[in-house]
């Protein structure tokens, strides 16, 4: 018998008002080249922390807010260390999909997306057409459209064989 199972995580930060100095603008793992900081205590990766409130709503243990926390403090601040703990949490179940839409004014998301979706599939360990990736200004109707932060959601598919 399949099991499949599919999560939903979210998260947003607004920029800040200055651009931290010795922490790079990361977005889908990726650094970008913008004048930008988003707030937080991490490297403040929207699409990562998503992306793993989304494996957390599969597994059922929170990382992000308990785990990740405990890591800021002890100075590591990489999003794709969050990551990797959850993808522990999910024993014999693959991830078939992940599906990602961001919110946001700025930085223009196009001309990086074929870059976020290699290095999401890396640190998933999937194919890159296993992954999409959406964006929207949403005609400026939230803070996010006129460009006070990002918003990301994420939903992640899994399976497993249960014949395994």
């Amino acid at each position: 018998m399949i099991q499949i199972k599919t999560g939903l995580g979210i998260d947003s930060h607004r920029f800040s008002e200055e651009v931290t100095e010795g922490r790079p603008f990361m977005l889908g793992g990726v650094q970008w080249d913008e004048p930008l900081s988003l707030s937080g205590n991490s490297d403040a990766d929207v699409v990562l922390h998503a992306l793993t409130d989304a494996i957390s709503s599969i597994t059922g243990n929170t990382i992000i807010g308990q785990k990740a926390d405990e890591l800021c403090n002890q100075g590591i601040v990489d999003s794709s260390e969050y990551l990797k703990l959850a993808l522990a949490d999910l024993n014999s179940f693959q991830i078939t999909h992940v599906a990602i839409a961001l919110e946001c004014l700025r930085p223009k998301i196009d001309p990086k997306v074929q870059k976020m979706r290699a290095s999401i599939a890396q640190l998933l360990n999937i194919g890159v057409d296993c992954i999409g990736i959406t964006a929207t200004s949403g005609e400026g109707l939230t803070e996010f459209g006129r460009g006070e932060g990002i918003f990301c959601k994420v939903i992640v598919t899994v399976v497993k064989d249960s014949n395994d």
